[in-house]
Formats: structure tokens, C-alpha cells, sequence
């Protein structure tokens, strides 16, 4: 088998146009052609990467480009004889033995991290922080892969450690003004939120473009544009390259245990891996860091014991959790005060205020919809309209406050006469109605000999120490008296039976009798 072969295996990928990717805004690539402090990459690890364009290119020709440098042999031959490759046993000799031990990919990978700025050449940027983001990244994708998609090892490998490469450009476009960006940025995310407001594209795309300039192979620039994103709805290969960088993001940041919270509340509700297998991953990292810093020539990482991490962790999802459970049965509290308030001020649009019975607005509501009901189901039903008789000369005797005792008290008195279903309302001064469903004058009629008995028993006030009586006028007309076309053409009738009453004499009830 070819060395291009083992390439196409492990990468697990079809070739990608590089013009495939996505396209940069045109004032930024304005900026970029005029920019000459760009990053770029030693005449040797060039020379490598011509080698890896090559369809045709052999393990034997990756090895040659190498020992041109051997300074870069060197360094590849400690990476390979590194714990990080500790399965094999005998140790690789040669550049070739170091080239057909670690892969291809991982090879460039390697290649290219070496000849990239080291911390020492920073100005502005934190390149120790870079690096360190890195080597974590690509270490946790490898382990991400091995369980999700161990074909793609070798290349999430590669993507992982190169996938920041174009926070180096923005940074010589920019200078310190891009450094202070990244030092004003609370996280990886808010970092490129912010570039995109700058730039129109984040430092995934910009790295993108600067490792096809390079001649780095497009499947590697694909995986570095595509390497920040959403975690959902990701492929297993994207998966493992979006939680890498978010791996490494927890691991460096100062409170580690919360953003390990959040990464498991995601993984949860992604159901991509479970638990112990992220343990697992940070322990494994854990191992391997120390021998990568140090091939890489940057600051160890912070130490990070993965089951105390992950413990810490569920401890923030636990109080995350009661302080949630809090907030909700505060909030059930606020909506069911809410709703309570919301049926009492219904219910109170529906009363009026003085006497308590149903408001006018409330009585041609319903008195509308029994209407109908009554008519479409063939029963009956009675209106009774009722007028205080001689209110006007009481308001204007003793009062209008003795006149709204009166109204209040002799309210009361209706209402404890009604049966349920009935409906009693002020309809407007000293005059109310009442609905009475499924009945007819005679059950009217009955209702209003009981109510003028009640009120000669019963007085409404006390003047003087001497009781208070009033009389009342009552018209009524039920539903099969006539053709009656709505509710408003029945309260006409009820109230003409009312008006028939007072010229009666007062004091009585007159049913509504349709003109011949």
C-alpha cells in the first residue's frame, strides 16, 4: 500500500475544493493582500507541505523534505518516541520511522506547529495561552474521535492543534488593537462574536484562508473553517473538533468546574457521549500534556484532576438545579397570583360595584347568548324588568347615600331569591333584570309575587329609627310571547310590561302582551 493510501484511510475524507470554502469579505482580503507581516511558515516545513500535495507522495518523500532541517527532525523524532506514542515499543530511529509512526496528518500537524511563532516572539498576543488551547484541543479531539469516529483520528489531530492559526493574522492585520479584543473577550465564543462584528468573519475562517495560502491541504482548511460552531446537528468528526476547543476553553479557564457544568448540560441534551467518557478524556489529557508542552516548548498547562473536575462540575448542576427549582416555584407562585388577580378583576368587570349583581355589559352578554341557546334547543325563557318605585323622591329626601343603602339592601334581597342558573343584574339607576332560563310566565309571575311579599315583610332601611319599605314595578316577557328577532327586541318587551305596571298604579306585575 502507498503512503497516499494510508493518508486517504486515515483521513477517512473525500479531497475538498479549497475555493469551496467560505468566502472572505472583500475589504478584509483587500486588507490582507496589502498586509506583509502575514505568518508564514520555514523554507522546510514549505517544502513539506509541497510534499503533501503531491497525490503521488510516499512516506520515503515526506521523510527526505524533513531531514532537510535537523532541527525538525530532531523535534519530529522526540514526538514520536513521546509518551503520547508510548504503544510502541521500539523506538523510531529515523525520520521515516517517525513519519509512518505518528501518520501522516499528525506529521504536518507536527511540522507546522514547530515552525509556527513560539511564546518568546509574541508581542501583544498571548501565544503561550494559543499554544496551550492547542496542544489540549488536539490531544481531547483525538480522544473524542477514538469513541465517536477512530478513522478521523489523525486528522482531528491536525485540525485541532492548527485550528486557532488564524487568530496570528488577525493579530498582524491588527496589532495590539486585536490583542486588546482578545483580552476584552470574556470566552473563546465572545471572541469570535466580536471578530465577526469587526472583521465580518471570525479567526475559523480567516485561519481557513491562511492555511490554503500556505498550501496546506484543503480537507485540513475545510476542518479549520467548520472547527467553531454549534454543537447540535453536527457531524460525529465536527463534534469532536467543536468540543475540543471547548474542552481546552474549561480546562484554562480560572473556574473550570462551572464550565464543565455547561459542557455536560449540552452533551445531556445532545446524548453524543456520556459521562464517564468525558472522565476518561480529561484523564487521559492529563497524562499527555506534560511530554506535548514540553516538545512544543510552551508552558505546562494548570494540572486538572478529571473526576474531581467533573465532580466540581456536578456540584454547579446540582445548585444550578435548586436554584432553578427555586426560581420556577417563584415564578408557578407569580402565575398563579397573576391568575388569581386576572379572575378576580374578570370577575369584577362583570359586578357592579354598588350592589354586587351582574353589570349591564355582562346581563345583554349572557341574556344574548341564552338567547340563542333557548331558541336553538326550543325552550323557553323569561325576562323580568324591575323599577323602584318612587326612587326619586327617596334619593331626594333623605339622600342619595340612604338612596344607595336602599339599592345595595334590597340587591341582596333579589339575589337570595334567584335559583342557580338565574342570573340578577343592575341594569342601569333604581331599575334591574333578571334572567330566568328554561321558564315561562307563569314561573315569572310566581317570582315576582314572592319578591313584592319580601319587600313588604322586609324593609331596605331604617329613617329615623323607623322602618323603610319600598314597593317596585315589574314587567315581564318571555321568550314565546312573540317572534322576538334578538335579546335587546325581549328587554323592549320586559320593559313596556314594567311601564305598564307603574300606570297601574305601581306595586305589581304586568306580563308584555303583543299588539294585535
Amino acid at each position: 500500500m502507498t503512503p497516499v493510501d494510508t493518508a486517504a484511510c486515515e483521513a477517512g475524507r473525500e479531497p475538498l475544493d479549497p475555493h469551496a470554502l467560505p468566502p472572505l469579505p472583500a475589504p478584509l482580503l483587500a486588507r490582507l493582500a496589502d498586509c506583509h507581516t502575514l505568518p508564514s511558515l520555514p523554507a522546510a516545513v514549505a517544502k513539506v507541505l509541497m510534499v503533501a500535495r503531491r497525490p503521488d507522495a510516499s512516506l520515503f518523500d515526506y521523510a527526505a523534505a524533513i531531514e532537510e532541517d535537523p532541527a525538525l527532525t530532531l523535534r519530529l523524532l522526540a514526538l514520536a518516541n513521546s509518551a503520547f506514542y508510548a504503544r510502541h515499543r521500539r523506538e523510531a530511529s529515523t525520520c521515516r520511522d517517525a513519519v509512518s509512526r505518528i501518520g501522516l496528518d499528525a506529521t504536518l500537524a507536527a511540522v507546522m506547529s514547530f515552525g509556527l511563532a513560539r511564546p518568546a516572539t509574541a508581542e501583544g498576543l498571548d501565544l503561550d495561552a494559543l499554544w496551550q488551547r492547542a496542544i489540549i484541543a488536539a490531544l481531547a479531539a483525538r480522544h473524542l474521535a477514538a469513541r465517536l469516529c477512530p478513522e478521523r483520528a489523525g486528522t482531528l489531530f491536525t485540525i485541532a492543534l492548527i485550528q486557532d492559526i488564524g487568530i496570528l493574522a488577525a493579530g498582524a492585520l491588527d496589532g495590539d488593537d486585536y490583542a486588546a479584543l482578545t483580552r476584552a473577550a470574556a470566552d473563546h465564543d465572545a471572541l469570535c462574536q466580536a471578530e465577526r462584528e469587526r472583521y465580518g468573519c471570525d479567526h475559523a475562517d480567516l485561519g481557513a484562508w491562511l492555511a490554503t495560502s500556505w498550501g496546506i491541504p484543503p480537507h485540513l482548511a475545510r476542518g479549520i473553517a467548520e472547527s467553531h460552531g454549534e454543537l447540535a446537528a453536527a457531524s460525529p468528526a465536527t463534534l469532536c473538533l467543536r468540543l475540543s476547543g471547548r474542552i481546552a476553553d474549561g480546562w484554562l479557564t480560572q473556574t473550570p468546574g462551572r464550565a464543565f457544568a455547561r459542557l455536560i448540560r449540552r452533551l445531556d441534551a445532545l446524548e453524543a457521549l456520556p459521562a464517564d467518557s468525558l472522565e476518561e478524556i480529561l484523564d487521559e489529557l492529563q497524562a499527555q500534556l506534560p511530554s506535548m508542552a514540553e516538545l512544543l516548548e510552551i508552558t505546562r498547562p494548570p494540572q486538572r484532576d478529571g473526576h474531581e473536575l467533573l465532580a466540581e462540575a456536578k456540584r454547579h448542576l446540582f445548585m444550578q438545579s435548586l436554584a432553578l427549582g427555586a426560581r420556577l416555584d417563584a415564578q408557578q407562585a407569580e402565575l398563579e397570583a397573576l391568575r388569581k388577580q386576572h379572575v378576580e378583576l374578570e370577575h369584577s368587570s362583570r359586578l357592579d360595584p354598588l350592589t354586587g349583581l351582574a353589570n349591564r355589559a355582562w346581563l345583554e352578554q349572557q341574556l344574548e347568548e341564552r338567547f340563542h341557546r333557548s331558541r336553538a334547543q326550543g325552550k323557553n325563557l323569561a325576562v323580568v324588568f324591575i323599577d323602584l318605585d318612587h326612587f326619586k323622591r327617596l334619593n331626594d329626601r333623605h339622600g342619595h347615600q340612604l338612596g344607595d343603602r336602599v339599592l345595595a339592601n334590597f340587591a341582596t334581597n333579589l339575589q337570595e331569591m334567584i335559583r342557580e342558573g338565574d342570573l340578577a343584574a343592575r341594569y342601569g339607576g333604581e331599575e334591574f333584570l333578571v334572567i330566568l332560563p328554561d321558564e315561562g310566565v307563569t314561573g315569572a309571575e310566581a317570582m315576582a309575587t314572592r319578591l313584592s311579599e319580601r319587600l313588604a315583610i322586609h324593609p331596605v332601611a331604617r329613617v329615623d329609627g323607623e322602618s323603610l319599605h319600598v314597593s317596585v314595578s315589574i314587567g315581564i316577557a318571555c321568550l314565546d310571547d312573540a317572534d322576538f328577532r334578538n335579546a335587546r327586541e325581549l328587554i323592549d318587551a320586559a320593559d313596556q310590561g314594567m311601564y305598564q305596571a307603574k300606570r297601574n298604579g305601581r306595586g305589581s306585575a304586568h306580563r308584555f302582551i303583543p299588539p294585535p
